[in-house]
């Protein structure tokens, strides 16, 4: 390794210094002095010096109590619901034998791959006012409130929970299950004494999981919540129903502070996990049992079919004429003109490549610097690079308004472009996008890098040549992750659009607004078809990367 800095010791570390140096620019300017904004704002009295009386009128405020009492019973409700029903489709899909499983994991990922509002919308549609289900069996349900937003929430999570401990359940040793069974074990045992306590920390995980993503929504609370007072929705309408900055900045501060500590309890999970970690593993391969994956297969059905049908029902909903006194099928309700018209789902479409070329890069480059550094430097730079993953995505959006909405930072040109949008989008699924490159880097050979320097290729060089081909994977994948929730989140983008600059989800959050709901779905059905073409096209890449891999070894 010495030999390339003895060559090339200035174009090696000047490289060196870039990757590192960019990137940790961008995560200044862009998350820790928003971040320090919203805190200043927060202690900033109306006479323009600094106290913190503005806490002290917050919580003396009993609106602010009020959602703050809804936020963690709605959070605590839909935790323990999507944990349950999340781990039935896990344990199914990885400990029982059915056939269909296919149809299960092709489901379950579709609230991923729309705004978090499709839920609510598509509740709506079932079971509102005039929702089928009230007009076909003529009941009088009113899905707004607790209920309705606690089920739209719980069908956000459960493809999380199902991903964190299926995650869990694959890396269970199929040897441990045998030896068991030898001494007599049952298979009820077997769960209660193996199962259970070996995915403790993933369902601990999946839990804190949950209850950030639940607390901090704002697009299911937009729509279907109604009277019922949130905290995301109470940031909102201090900002822009009230404009009222300061006590704004004061809620998101009190967000954040949850939202810390469930993301510090759920990293602590993840870290116990990954210590009980086993490399030589023996797959399960579970054999069919009438009496336990018959009755398991139709539960998993069941509850993706509820998922399915929400989203479906949105999907339906906008080919018919008159919802729901006429079902005649019509394209008139994707002739939108209001709000913009399509205009914003071509917007965010450019705005989603440019957060996923220049987050890919910037992910990439910083990963490239960290090789360079001492383990405690790179450690330290890690912490800060995972740090924006505990910030509500309704909290980073309030920052940038205070931040780059004042003529007092350089920074004020951008406020109001699209640029700014795509930012925030990158810095928001920052921690995601840095974790999955770095896990290609961990793995990749030092041997190879050694190789290649002993050839003369600098640092560039073996970058290019050498280790992006091996974590083109993981690049890939970042790539579209980037660019598929910057096409569908809302929270943290809901107070940077402006009357000429719009997105795709604020748009059906406003055409739902005024009353257009069948515009609003047949503008979600458009969105959502973007995404699984991405996702569709994502799959492709890595199918045809894994047999080149294949291939050449």
């Amino acid at each position: 390794m010495s030999s390339v800095f003895t060559r090339r010791p200035d174009g090696d570390k000047l490289l060196t210094i870039a990757c590192l140096v960019i990137p940790l620019i961008g995560l200044t300017l862009f998350f820790l002095y928003p971040m320090f904004t919203v805190f200043m704002r927060s202690i900033t009295l109306a006479d323009g010096g600094l106290g913190l009386q503005n806490y002290t009128d917050t919580l003396a405020s009993s609106g602010f109590w009020r959602a703050t009492r809804h936020s963690m019973l709605m959070g605590f409700t839909t935790m323990i619901i999507s944990v349950f029903l999340g781990f039935i489709i896990a344990h199914g899909l990885h400990r029982c034998s059915f056939r269909g499983k296919w149809i299960i994991r092709s489901i379950i990922i579709m609230p991923l791959l729309a705004p978090s509002l499709i839920q609510a919308l598509g509740l709506i549609f079932l079971l509102g006012r005039n929702g089928v289900i009230n007009r076909v069996f003529g009941l009088e349900l009113d899905i707004y409130g607790f209920w309705g937003l606690t089920l739209a929430n719980t069908l956000y999570a459960i493809p999380q929970v199902v991903m964190i401990i299926g995650a869990s359940l694959v890396l269970l040793d199929a040897r441990v299950y045998e030896a068991a069974e030898m001494m007599g074990a049952k298979p009820t045992r077997q769960f209660r004494d193996l199962t259970l306590p070996a995915i403790f920390f993933a369902l601990l995980n999946a839990g804190f999981v949950v209850f950030i993503v639940t607390i901090t929504d704002f697009g299911n609370a937009a729509v279907i919540a109604g009277d019922y007072s949130v905290l995301a929705t109470e940031i909102y309408t201090q900002v822009v129903g009230l404009r009222n900055f300061n006590m704004g900045a004061v809620v998101g501060i009190m967000l954040l502070l949850p939202t810390v500590v469930s993301y510090y309890i759920e990293r602590k999970a993840m870290a116990r996990q990954k210590g009980q970690l086993n490399t030589n593993i023996q797959p399960f391969v579970p054999s069919f049992m009438a009496s336990r994956d018959i009755p398991m297969a139709g539960v998993c059905f069941f509850i993706v079919g509820m998922i399915l049908a929400v989203i479906a029902i949105v999907i339906y909903a906008s080919f018919v004429k008159l919802w729901p006194y006429n079902f005649d099928f019509t394209l008139k309700h994707f002739d939108i003109t209001t709000a913009g018209g399509y205009s914003s789902l071509w917007i965010t479409i450019g705005i989603s490549l440019a957060a996923a070329v220049g987050g890919t890069l910037l992910i990439f480059m910083l990963n490239l610097g960290l090789l360079r550094l001492p383990a405690a430097i790179s450690q330290t730079i890690q912490v800060l690079a995972a740090m924006p993953a505990a910030v509500p995505g309704i909290v980073l959006g309030l920052a940038y308004i205070l931040t780059f909405n004042s003529t007092s930072t350089p920074l004020y040109m951008l406020y109001g472009t699209a640029t700014l949008i795509a930012v925030i989008n990158f810095y928001h699924y920052h921690t995601q996008a840095f974790l999955t490159v770095m896990t290609g880097f961990r793995q990749f050979p030092k041997a190879l890098e050694e190789a290649s320097g002993s050839l003369g290729a600098g640092l560039g060089s073996t970058a290019i040549n050498v280790i992006a081909p091996f974590v083109s994977p993981m690049l890939v994948a970042v790539f579209f992750f980037l660019f598929m929730r910057s096409m569908v989140t809302l929270s943290a983008v809901v107070f940077l659009t402006t009357p000429q600059l719009n997105v795709a989800a604020v748009t059906i959050m406003r055409l739902d607004d005024a009353g257009l709901t069948s515009q609003a779905a047949a503008f979600s059905t458009c969105v959502m078809a973007v995404v699984a073409l991405a996702l569709g096209i994502m799959k492709l890449i890595l199918s045809i990367q894994s047999k080149r891999s294949t291939g050449s070894a």
